[in-house]
Order: structure tokens, then sequence, then C-alpha cells
């Protein structure tokens, strides 16, 4: 046969293809109705193993094995989603466990940040909650989070990403270990400032100091001093708060515009970090489980067995439902080698259906699923 005879071929092995697919739907249908009734679970793992093992036999040769198990995970993860929707559309919606409301108390409130005052948290603090707010600062990223756990502070600020240096790894990892919720975010324009003790000068400084990510922010313009240690501490503000302190003139510090106004400290170099456009997000975090009725973006976390296509099928239930994927992050499960629990953020709100039945299909299909906020 020739090319052409060949096409003409496959389009009416295609055509059955749909035929026995919508067939197939119909019945899937009916089994989405029996569930209803009985309340049985749409996800029965034993079932689907049985039902790709058997078709699996029937196919000839390694390469069509393999291709045949693969097709019949795809149509069963599309039944599931279906089967979903079907659910949805017969009141059986998720209870996802978090209660929605109009606006979230902002009078009255207690907040907290890491760092000292003239931090960039302290900074989103101020932008966020405004200049008038009941806000203190604690040392490490874990207090603060527990502060807000435990109802000593309404609200926690954290960073969580910035647009050059990336994720803030250590606070994913916290995310899951405290049982706070995201509220909200906002982005604050980083702009890096060398300082100096008043009198000092460029040619006096030998040691520079700031947060890691800051230095790093900054690298091409250290970099090109090689003569300067770079030493990391704990923030921005705590380097501008030590070489005020310390008074030594070879010492200088990476830090905001406002740290170094706080502190009383000289301007040796203005907006040295490379990226003029560097943005850092902030994370508000909140001890109740609410989110906003004008909320647009959902934050969740799982985990995956550690097997080919696990990741791909559970991403699947955001593109079946319409539902659009703005980030996703990976972070190794501590004391499991090689497995991996994953972050992702969704455009959405959780009042709707196909949010709903998205998280539903991830819901049974992975495991230690947990939704981290929408806001």
């Amino acid at each position: 046969m020739d090319l052409l005879e060949i096409r003409e071929r496959l389009d009416v092995i295609d055509k059955d293809f749909v035929r026995l697919f919508e067939e197939r739907m119909k019945l899937i249908e009916e089994v989405a109705e029996f569930k209803i009734r009985t309340g049985k679970q749409v996800l029965d793992r034993e079932r689907e193993q049985v039902k790709i093992t058997s078709v699996q036999n029937l196919a000839h040769g390694e390469f069509n094995v393999q291709a045949v198990g693969e097709l019949f995970v795809q149509l069963m993860t599309i039944s599931r989603r279906f089967q979903y929707r079907m659910l949805e559309g017969h009141g059986q919606k998720a209870d996802l466990g978090f209660t929605q409301t109009e606006c979230l108390p902002m009078r009255d409130v207690r907040v907290v940040y890491q760092g000292v005052e003239g931090a960039y948290s302290h900074e989103a603090t101020l932008a966020y909650f405004g200049e008038a707010a009941d806000a203190y600062h604690v040392r490490t990223w874990e207090d603060a989070m527990a502060a807000v756990e435990t109802g000593e502070a309404d609200y926690g600020v954290i960073p969580i990403e910035n647009s050059s240096a990336g994720a803030v790894s250590d606070n994913y990892d916290l995310l899951i270990r405290h049982d706070n919720v995201i509220v909200a975010e906002i982005c604050i324009p980083v702009n890096h400032v060398l300082w100096g003790i008043p009198g000092a000068v460029l040619g006096d400084i030998r040691s520079v100091y700031s947060h890691p990510q800051a230095l790093m922010q900054s690298g091409e313009y250290l970099n090109a001093r090689p003569q300067w240690r770079q030493i990391s501490v704990e923030n921005t503000a705590v380097a501008a708060k030590k070489v005020i302190e310390d008074q030594d003139k070879s010492q200088a510090a990476v830090a905001s515009r406002a740290a170094g106004k706080l502190y009383g400290l000289t301007a040796l170099a203005e907006g040295i970090n490379h990226n003029k456009n560097n943005t850092t997000r902030f994370l508000i975090l909140a001890k109740d489980h609410v989110y906003r009725r004008d909320a647009q973006k959902i934050s969740l976390c799982f985990e995956l067995p550690h097997k080919s296509g696990t990741l791909y099928n559970i991403l699947g239930n955001f593109i079946y439902n319409g539902v659009n994927m703005r980030m996703i992050e990976s972070r190794p499960i501590p004391g499991r080698t090689w497995e991996y629990r994953f972050f992702v953020d969704i455009e959405g709100n959780l009042s709707e259906p196909s949010i709903q039945n998205a998280v539903k299909g991830v819901a049974e299909e992975a495991a230690n699923v947990r939704i981290l906020g929408n806001y």
C-alpha cells in the first residue's frame, strides 16, 4: 500500500476508536450513577491495576504491551474525572475544610515577622497592614510560624520566592510542619544598597555582610571586588545593625534603603542588585482556615509514589478541569530517599466546581494532599 492508502485505513480505525470510546463513556456514566446511589468511592486502585494487567495480556510484543498499559491508564484517568464531574452535578461537593469570608479581619490584629526592624519582611508587613500595625519580630521563620499556630499572633509574614534567586526552600517545609494557611500575599521590590558607617568610603571596605540571597542577588557587583569577603547573616537588617554597632569602617552591609536609614548608615553604592526588576513575594499566614470570596490563587501540596507517570497523571486533573497552573516546586521528603513533595499554585477559588473537581481528583490519587490556602 502507498501512504495515502495507509492513511485511509488509519482514518477508518480512528473512527472506530472514537465510536468505541463514546460507548465506553456511556457505560462509565452508568458506573458513576451506581456510585452516586451507593456512596462507593470513585477510585478503586486494585480494580484499575487488574484491568491494566488484563488488557496488557491481550497485546503482542514488548512495545505494544507497555503502550496498551499507558493507554488504559489514561482512559481510566479520564473516566475518574468524568465521574467526579457527575458527582458534583448531583450536589456531592467536597468538604475542603475552608470557610469563605468577605474580608480578612484587619483591626486590632497582631502581626509577627522574622528579623529586625528594617528587614524586607518588616517592609512587607507595613506595606500590607499599614504603618500603624501592631507588629513585632522574632529570630527565625520557624518562630514566626509557631507564633501564628499558637495564636500569639493573628498573622505572620514570611518570604516564599524571589524573582531572581528562586524559592525560599526552607519556608516550603515550614508550611508543612505548621498548621497555618495562606490568606494573602504581597510582592516587595528589592533594591539593595551597600551601606557603611558614617565617614566610610568604598576604599575602606574589606567585609560585606548580608543574607545569602541578597549576596547572590548582588553577586555581579560584589564578585567584581574579590578583595571583599562576603559573609552571610540572618537577614539584611541584621547586617545593617551589625555594621552600625561594630563601628568598623572596613565593614559594609547589603540592605534595603529603609534598613540603612533606620540604623543611620551611609550609602556607598545604590541599586547593586543586578536584576533591577527583582521582587520578593511574601505570604500572609493565619491560623483559621478561611479564604476571601474574591480569592483567585490556590496553593496546595501532595506526595507521589516514585513511579513513572504519576506526576503526569496528577497534573491531568488540572488540565481536564480547565485549571491554569502558575507554579510547581518540589522538595525532598525527609527520611525518604529520592521521594518528593510537590507544591503547586493554581488559579481559581475553592467555591468553583472546576476547582473542587480538580482538588478532589488530586486528593484521591496522591498522598498527604493539603490545601495551603486560597488567596
